[in-house]
C-alpha cells in the first residue's frame, strides 16, 4: 500500500495576516508543512497540494470574500512548502503526466478538492492506499479532503499540529466524526517513520 501526503490549500491568503481570508495562528504551521513536504520528497512519497485557483467573479465568493485568485500573490504557495519536481492538474477533466513530479498542484474552485474531476484517476494512478492529511481550513477543507479519501476507501490521517482552524467548536466535531468514521489523528513527529 503506498502512502500519499495531501498539503490542503497552504496557500499565502490563508498562511499569513496580509492574506485575503487569514487563519489566525496559520503561519505556525508553514514549518510543519514543509517538513512534511520534503519528508515525503526524499522518501518517494507523492505530495499531493491542493490550491485553490479563483477567478475574478468566482461563485464561491458569495460566501467568502475573494481569495486565492489565479495568478496573484495571494494565491502562491510558501517557497519551503514546494518541491523541486512539482506539475498541476487544473481543475477540468483531461489527462495528465505525472512521471517525474514530486508534488502535484491540484487546483480546485470550491472547499472540496472532490470537485476536481481529475482526483480519482489520480489517487488510483499514486496507488494511494493511505493518506496524510495536514493544511488549513481543518473544518472545512481539511475535513472534506480527508472525508472524501476515508469515502473512497483508503486509510486516512490527519496531521493535528499541521492544521489550524476557524472555529474551535467545529474542528473539534469533524474530529469525532472523522474518528467515528475510521479515521486516525496524529502528530508530525509521528508521521516521520
Amino acid at each position: 500500500m503506498k502512502t500519499v501526503f495531501f498539503d490542503v490549500d497552504t496557500q499565502l491568503d490563508f498562511l499569513y495576516p496580509a492574506g485575503a481570508l487569514y487563519v489566525p495562528g496559520a503561519e505556525s504551521i508553514v514549518a510543519e508543512v514543509s517538513a512534511l513536504n520534503q519528508y515525503a520528497a526524499a522518501h518517494g512519497i507523492a505530495v499531493v497540494s491542493t490550491v485553490d485557483a479563483h477567478t475574478e467573479n468566482d461563485p464561491e465568493f458569495r460566501a467568502w470574500p475573494p481569495h486565492c485568485v489565479a495568478g496573484t500573490a495571494g494565491q502562491q504557495k510558501p517557497a519551503t512548502t514546494l518541491l523541486e519536481k512539482r506539475t498541476t492538474i487544473p481543475s477540468t477533466r483531461q489527462g495528465f503526466e505525472i512521471r517525474d513530479a514530486r508534488q502535484i498542484l491540484l487546483e480546485k474552485q470550491s472547499v472540496d478538492c472532490f470537485t476536481n474531476p481529475n482526483l480519482p484517476a489520480l489517487l488510483d494512478h499514486l496507488e494511494a492506499g493511505r493518506c496524510v492529511v495536514y493544511g488549513v481550513v481543518t473544518e472545512i477543507c481539511v475535513k472534506n479532503a480527508a472525508m472524501g479519501l476515508l469515502k473512497s476507501g483508503r486509510q486516512v490521517t490527519v496531521v493535528t499540529d499541521a492544521v489550524r482552524s476557524l472555529d474551535h467548536a467545529k474542528c473539534e466535531q469533524f474530529f469525532h466524526d472523522f474518528t467515528a468514521a475510521g479515521g486516525k489523528l496524529g502528530t508530525a513527529k509521528e508521521m516521520f517513520v
